[in-house]
């Protein structure tokens, strides 16, 4: 971190000496003198290296590290290969500032692009943007792509994840737009109910695929269902799944947005995380947040630029499509690395693994103690079971290092990733057979 160091008395002094005055009170002799002092704080001295070292590792031994970790509910700790953080950690990329000067900021721009492209290979659509702030604003950000003057309403399935879905309805306060909850049955979005609340004045439908229980939705079906309504379909989609079910194109979306956490970021405090956003060709103008195009220069060569800015607040101000500021560079850059270090192979591995472990783990909870899925039908690595003491359960785990599901209306939902062992699950049902008594 060269170039972030701070500067020594002797640079300061040499400073000072070229701009003609001999210290940095004489710098600002303009300020009025009750305005500085009403500036003075009473800080403390400052500390050396050690100090601050020993300071922070102090800090740091009070969190709680699980040594394993079977909670989801939309953040996902997974493998991330060590190469992944060596590329990111380089100096030249950490900054979150969107690279508006193309002509110094190719190589960043050249990150994102690919990220894009991956995005798009993995979600089958047309078009995606930079990143958004994370998965939650993202599924916000596309109810103001859909929306129109006559269109005024959003349909959301009631099983998407419960904190995206009030991110959501905090976007619909502020704009005048009308949030409807389609009801789920057995856990599943009623596609009957659907049919019913969708009309002429209906903007999008939102899936969640799979959803926040795990489990996986008709989406086609649905899709057709809002399509007939004149809604656009939009899907919000788990990009480790997306290497093994239908991608968002194949359903017939409109619109395929998501949280690229699992995609090489850490579950570390929950963020800073990344939100995707992907569309058709037909909704191009309508995606917020940056978009970089490849070119070419006068003589022939690559290049990378910011496309459609036009759309942007800086030029349209009120006008804009969003109000998106701080750019997700470093996020998306560490999601592109990922996928390049898994490539296809890895890819569909992490999920298979997530997958058969999940499902074993949902077999032995049924087999050894008694506790059935709440829920039937196909899930990919979450799942909701019973659960006749969650509190104590979770207390156990938690003895043992380990953070167990999340408690949810008649149990726990549980996840399981492939970081999550035969044994060490084996070894969660010997935990869970004493609080099962």
């Amino acid at each position: 971190m060269g170039s972030y160091l701070p500067l020594t008395a002797a640079e300061r002094g040499q400073m000072l000496q070229t701009i003609g005055v001999s210290s940095v009170e004489e710098l600002f002799r303009d300020v009025p003198r009750e305005a500085m002092d009403a500036c003075r704080w009473d800080l403390p001295a400052g500390k050396s290296e050690l100090e601050v070292r020993e300071a922070i590792t102090a800090l740091a031994e009070k969190n709680r590290v699980f040594r394993l970790c079977l909670r989801g509910a939309g953040s996902y700790r997974h493998f991330i290969p060590a190469a992944v953080k060596a590329v990111v950690t380089r100096e030249e990329f950490v900054t979150a500032y969107t690279p508006y000067q193309a002509e110094i900021s190719q190589g960043i721009l050249q990150g994102i692009f690919e990220y894009q492209t991956m995005i798009c290979e993995l979600t089958g659509m047309d078009v995606s943007n930079a990143g958004v702030y994370d998965g939650a604003t993202a599924a916000a950000e596309a109810i103001t792509m859909c929306r129109d003057r006559r269109r005024t309403k959003a349909c959301v399935s009631a099983a998407v994840n419960p904190q995206v879905a009030e991110v959501m309805r905090t976007y619909c306060f502020g704009s005048d737009v009308e949030l409807v909850e389609v009801p789920a049955k057995d856990g599943r979005t009623d596609p009957d109910a659907l049919r019913r609340l969708l009309g002429a004045d209906a903007a999008m439908f939102y899936l969640q695929q799979p959803n926040f229980f795990g489990l996986m939705e008709d989406a086609e079906a649905l899709g057709r269902i809002a399509h007939e309504a004149g809604a656009k379909f939009v899907m919000g989609v788990n990009p480790i799944a997306l290497a093994l079910m239908k991608t968002p194109a194949e359903c017939g979306a409109d619109v395929a947005v998501g949280e690229g956490q699992p995609l090489g970021l850490d579950t570390a405090f929950g963020g800073p995380y990344l939100g995707f956003m992907t569309a058709s060709s037909a909704m191009l103008r309508h995606l917020p947040g940056r978009i970089v195009g490849k070119t070419q220069d006068v003589d022939g060569k690559t290049g990378y630029v910011l496309t459609l800015s036009a759309r942007e607040q800086h030029i349209r101000r009120e006008k804009a499509s969003s109000n998106i500021c701080s750019n997700e560079q470093l996020c998306s850059l560490t999601a592109g690395v990922y996928l390049a270090a898994m490539g296809g192979p890895g890819l569909r591995q992490a999920a298979a693994l997530s997958m058969s472990k999940a499902h074993y783990f949902a077999a032995q909870l049924e087999k050894e103690l008694g506790w059935k899925r709440l829920h039937s039908g196909e899930f990919f690595d979450e799942f909701a079971a019973e659960c006749p003491d969650p509190d104590g359960a979770l207390r156990r785990l938690e003895d043992h290092g380990i953070l167990g599901g999340l408690p949810v209306e008649g149990g726990l939902l549980w996840c399981v990733t492939e970081l999550a062992s035969k044994q060490q699950l084996d070894g969660v049902i010997e935990i869970l057979r004493e609080v099962n008594g």
